[in-house]
């Protein structure tokens, strides 16, 4: 069994996730041994995660030019639990785990078409202000709207 360092029971923590976008391997995202490169779930988990901030409505102010605030990535990490290969179709699932002042911490799973594990990951997100680049403390429905999201949870 693979060691996560930022999941203490892979059931639970599996069945806490309810956003996902499904996502097709494209060839040029394998590598010379016929699958998928170790850098391309970085993209994935950057998909799924503008996705699932515009389904919880942040994305729609933040691309306002006259916005004060913008997400940054401060980190990412991701672990490797199976091979994926050209044309399998992977469900890509991204959740709040923890949410502190100005920045909250995205889970990520993805399952290939068997629903097995692929690759997990998880990476810390900022608001920061344009001007300053210093942090934004999230809003109180901000908070609720991340929340309410790792509370509704169903089978994955």
């Amino acid at each position: 069994m693979t060691h996560y360092t930022y999941i203490e029971d892979i059931e639970t923590w599996q069945k806490e996730f309810s956003f996902s976008i499904h996502i097709k391997v494209r060839f040029s995202e394998t590598d010379m041994f016929g699958h998928l490169n170790n850098t391309v779930p970085f993209t994935y988990f950057e998909e799924a995660r503008i996705e699932y901030l515009k389904h919880i409505g942040f994305m729609q102010n933040w691309i306002k030019p006259e916005h004060n605030t913008i997400p940054v990535v401060a980190d990412l990490q991701c672990d490797f639990v199976k091979q994926v290969f050209f044309d399998e179709t992977l469900k890509i699932y991204v959740k709040a785990n923890r949410v502190g002042r100005s920045s909250v911490d995205l889970h990520y799973m993805g399952l290939n078409e068997e629903g097995e594990i692929c690759f997990t990951g998880r990476g810390t997100m900022v608001q920061i202000s344009k001007k300053t680049g210093k942090g934004v403390p999230w809003t109180e429905e901000m908070k609720t709207k991340f929340d309410c999201e790792k509370m509704v949870s169903s089978p994955v």
